[in-house]
């Protein structure tokens, strides 16, 4: 079998395999540059700027929409896994589909229910009118970012000009995380959360006539099939973990119920696996994976999002509760990590990453990351912005903005067009399902923390004599803190992790070594 990252034939087709779909692709759509490819880029960029910061834009809102909505503290974090966990566990089906029907007709469906669901969750009457219509923003994005990526591959194959716009879409996909946390401040403060959800509509709507006017097309695969068995597996897999982390507050780690989950999630899981390699159109092709550098990308994409997720989740309820910010002022709070993520990807990963190999950027990125998280396991109830948290964030930053651009490059270049769709969903799969997993492990860790901090700190106050409310609440906070700082801890850890692995599996050359060969 041949390597699916082989280059491709010089008349333009895709070289196939037996039992393979295949779909000629002409000179012209791979090789011609689209004229029209920067102001595409606009469309594109606009598009996952959206997708990416609804992950965070509930986030500044989510203390608002809490006690508007009676919301507890160990659901809460349903708001933003269900958006995650649906979004990621539908991507590889939403990439196949934008393989099989084509790129911009998915872009388009996409958006337009994306900002459908937008609307139904800004009206929410309820908690869990609220989740429902977050998982269904998390279906259409499954729909809309595999094919935006997509799009973003084939209109920008090679050279200079790819660095660049992967460059940019890069500080989108991690910049986009925190400007959603501005943008939820503004909206919040200023109107109301609900608008973080209304938001989309009009920008969806721009976006959809850019689209139709800018974004080249092509015809969809034909002679395949959706494999919706692998998408019951794939996402039933991840739910029940999901959910399994989230019981485990409530009924505690060793409790029958959640191991049951557990282990019922860890063996869909691993029947998805094996399925797509009987399934005659399965969602994840394993030749995708199989490539050490593309296999050992993705790994690294879902490890660092677990840590970027966790920072945004405990910093945005540390800023609003425990140092008293408005949703305004802790979401220009956020703007100097987004800063970092922006000035790391565009003007360090950008240009040196033609040059130098992928692993040279992205380990020193994520060493830089874990100690800006690191950095934040001293918070405590006395601790101040500029003192304790801006200098972790800045530090935090940076560091992933070294490390998103060769992590997307690496993950996607020398995918055959047949397969772009899937690659794509498959990248955008690794970010949502570490961000969705991760908040939901992370966030019970923290109230596991808490839990047993307030009842063994208030119990031996009690037997003293009692406690004021001042001292109470001093006791409370202190707890609080003492949770998100031990899940932070855990989140340094992975992004450790993950540079080892980045060091280990991806040995990619730079492209300026590859076309010296």
């Amino acid at each position: 079998m041949s390597d699916p990252s082989s280059p491709r034939p010089p008349d333009g087709t895709q070289s196939g395999r037996p039992g393979d779909s295949q779909t000629e692709v002409t000179g012209s759509e791979v090789d011609e540059p689209d004229p029209h490819r920067w102001w595409a880029l606009a469309v594109i960029a606009t598009a996952q700027l959206m997708v990416v910061l609804d992950a965070t834009i509930v986030n500044i809102a989510l203390p608002s929409a809490q006690r508007a909505l009676g919301i507890s503290n160990g659901n809460r974090q349903w708001v933003i896994t269900a958006y995650t966990l649906a979004f990621g566990g539908l991507l590889l089906l939403g990439g196949r589909v934008a393989d099989l029907v084509g790129r911009r007709r998915t872009f388009i469906i996409g958006l337009i229910g994306f900002a459908g669901a937008s609307a139904i969750g800004g009206a929410s009457g309820g908690q869990e009118m609220l989740y429902l219509s977050r998982a269904l923003q998390g279906v259409f994005a499954a729909l809309l970012a595999p094919s935006a990526l997509s799009l973003l591959t084939t209109t920008f194959p090679g050279g200079k000009e790819r660095a660049q716009a992967f460059g940019i879409f890069s500080a989108i996909a991690g910049g986009g995380s925190a400007i959603g946390l501005l943008l939820g401040g503004i909206l919040t403060e200023w109107l109301s959360w609900r608008w973080c959800l209304y938001v989309n509509v009009p920008i969806a709507i721009l976006t959809v006539i850019g689209a139709l006017t800018l974004l080249r097309d092509r015809r969809g695969t034909t002679g395949a099939h959706l494999d919706i068995l692998g998408a019951f597996l794939g996402s039933g897999g991840l739910v029940a973990i999901v959910y399994g982390f989230s019981r485990a507050e409530a009924l505690g780690w060793t409790s029958t119920e959640v191991l049951t989950v557990l282990s019922i999630g860890v063996a869909l899981l691993v029947t998805f696996a094996w399925w797509q390699t009987r399934s005659s159109g399965p969602l994840l092709p394993l030749r995708i994976v199989r490539d050490r550098n593309r296999g050992g990308s993705m790994l690294v994409m879902a490890m660092t999002t677990i840590g970027l997720f966790g920072a945004f989740l405990f910093l945005t309820y540390f800023l609003q509760n425990i140092l008293g910010y408005s949703p305004l002022s802790a979401g220009l709070a956020f703007l100097p990590l987004s800063a970092g993520i922006i000035i790391g990807s565009t003007q360090i990963s950008a240009r040196l990453l033609p040059l130098v190999a992928p692993r040279l950027l992205l380990v020193p990125g994520l060493l830089l990351s874990a100690g800006g998280m690191f950095s934040l396991t001293f918070l405590d109830i006395d601790s101040t912005y500029a003192g304790h948290i801006l200098p972790g964030t800045v530090l935090l930053g940076f560091g992933l903005g070294l490390t998103f651009l060769p992590i997307i490059s690496t993950a996607t270049i020398g995918v055959p067009a047949r397969d772009s769709g899937v690659t794509s969903a498959t990248v955008n799969t690794a970010q949502q399902v570490g961000g969705s997993i991760g908040t939901s492990l992370l966030n019970t860790i923290a109230t596991t923390v808490t839990a047993t901090y307030l009842t063994s700190h208030l119990a031996a106050a009690a037997r003293e004599g009692g406690l004021t409310p001042a001292e109470r609440m001093r006791i409370v906070n202190t707890g609080t803190v003492h949770g998100f700082t031990v899940a932070i801890a855990w989140a340094a850890i992975i992004l450790l992790a993950a540079a080892l692995i980045g060091a280990v599996m991806i040995n990619g050359k730079s492209p300026r070594a590859r076309a010296a060969e």
